[in-house]
C-alpha cells in the first residue's frame, strides 16, 4: 500500500501556523487603536475612517522592506528589532506628508516557520506600531520551502495613514531662508547595508561579533540597531507650527532625497559641521576608502529626518523637539538657485 502524501510532507506545516497565529494575537493587541472592527485571523482588516472626525481626508499610503539589514539579523540570530524597521520604514514616510500612521499590514515570508523567531519578528513589528501609534491590523505569513534557504526570510509592510488636504506637506510653501532642522538617526537605520556589509564584513574581514575603535558596540549590534521612528514628535509639531517641508533621510541619502521636497527655484545649503555624524559612518569611510559625496548620498550621516521651517520659527521648533527628547540640530537653510546649480550643496559651515 502506498503512503499518502501529505503537504506537510512538502515542508508546510499548517499546524505550526495556526499555532503561530495564536501566539502572536496578544502582541497585535497591544497595537490596537479605538477604530480596529476586527481581529486578526479574518480575511481582510477592517477600520472605521468615522467621516465625521474628518472635514477634506486624503489616505497616504507606503510600502518598503528593511533590504539586506535581514543578513545581519540572520547572522546573529537575533530577531526581535528588525520589525521595528520594518515599520519605521513605511511610518517616516507617511508622516513626511502630514499623515498620521493608522493601521500596517506586514508580510513574512519563510522556508519553514520556526516558531520563536517568528514570534520575535512580530514582537518587534508590535513594538514599531506602538512607537508610531498605528494598529498591526493584518499580514500574512508564507511557508515557501525550497524557495528560501533553512533560517533565511524576507519581510515587506504596508503602511496607511490619513491628513487633511488643507494639512498635506508637500514642500511646495518651501522658501528662500527657511532653516532646517535635523534630527538625529539612531545609526545606519536601514539604508546602505550592501555598502556597509561589503566595506565591514568583506573588505575589512570583520564579524559581526568583532569591535572596533570609536564604537560602544559590536559590529553586528551596531549595524542591527533599530530606525528611530519619529512619527509622535513630528505630530506634535504639526499641531502648533507650520511645518513646510520634511524629507526622510533613506536610500539616496541627502543629495537624492532633499529635491524631493523642494521646489526647483530653491536649494539646500547643508552645514555638515552642526551635527555629530555617527562613529559607525567613520568606520565605514575610513575601512572603506569612500568619499565623502559618496557617503552622503548612500547613508543618513547621523540625521534620519529633515525639517524645513520658516525663519522666525526655528528656535521655537527646537526648543519643543528637545522638550520631546529629541536630538535636534539647526543644520541648513535654503537659498535662491541659480541656472545650473545643485539643489544640495554640504559645506564645513
Amino acid at each position: 500500500m502506498t503512503t499518502k502524501t501529505t503537504y506537510k510532507d512538502t515542508g508546510v506545516d499548517i499546524d505550526t501556523a495556526n499555532e503561530f497565529v495564536e501566539r502572536i494575537k496578544p502582541l497585535i493587541k497591544t497595537t490596537a487603536r479605538k477604530e480596529v472592527v476586527s481581529g486578526i485571523g479574518g480575511f481582510g482588516g477592517l477600520f472605521h475612517l468615522n467621516p465625521i472626525n474628518y472635514k477634506n481626508p486624503l489616505l497616504v499610503s507606503s510600502t518598503d522592506g528593511v533590504g539586506t539589514k535581514l543578513r545581519i539579523a540572520q547572522l546573529l540570530d537575533k530577531h526581535d528589532t528588525i520589525g521595528i524597521d520594518l515599520v519605521a520604514m513605511s511610518v517616516n514616510d507617511v508622516v513626511v506628508q502630514g499623515a498620521e500612521p493608522l493601521f500596517f499590514l506586514d508580510y513574512l515570508a519563510t522556508g519553514k516557520i520556526e516558531l520563536g523567531k517568528s514570534v520575535k519578528i512580530i514582537e518587534g513589528i508590535t513594538e514599531g506600531c506602538r512607537q508610531a501609534g498605528c494598529t498591526l491590523l493584518g499580514g500574512e505569513t508564507a511557508e515557501m520551502p525550497g524557495f528560501y534557504k533553512h533560517g533565511e526570510y524576507d519581510l515587506a509592510g504596508f503602511c496607511v495613514g490619513m491628513v487633511e488636504m488643507d494639512k498635506l506637506i508637500n514642500g511646495s510653501t518651501v522658501s528662500v531662508n527657511d532653516r532646517i532642522i535635523g534630527l538625529a538617526s539612531s545609526g545606519l537605520h536601514s539604508n546602505g547595508f550592501s555598502l556597509a556589509r561589503k566595506v565591514l564584513l568583506e573588505k575589512g574581514n570583520l564579524s559581526v561579533n568583532d569591535k572596533v575603535p570609536g564604537l560602544s558596540k559590536t559590529i553586528g549590534l551596531e549595524m542591527l540597531e533599530p530606525t528611530r521612528i519619529y512619527v509622535k514628535p513630528l505630530l506634535n509639531l504639526f499641531k502648533s507650527f507650520n511645518v513646510k517641508g520634511l524629507v526622510h533621510i533613506t536610500g539616496g541619502g541627502f543629495y537624492d532625497n532633499i529635491p524631493r521636497i523642494i521646489p526647483q527655484s530653491c536649494r539646500a545649503i547643508i552645514n555638515k559641521s552642526s551635527w555629530e555624524i555617527s562613529p559607525i559612518f567613520n568606520v565605514i569611510r575610513e575601512i572603506g576608502d569612500i568619499e565623502e559625496k559618496e557617503m552622503f548620498r548612500v547613508f543618513n550621516m547621523g540625521i534620519g529626518m529633515m525639517i524645513i521651517i520658516s525663519e522666525k520659527e526655528c528656535d521655537e521648533v527646537l526648543s519643543r523637539l528637545e522638550v520631546l527628547g529629541e536630538k535636534a540640530y539647526q543644520i541648513g537653510f535654503i537659498e535662491k538657485k541659480e541656472d545650473k546649480q545643485k539643489q544640495v550643496i554640504i559645506t564645513e559651515g
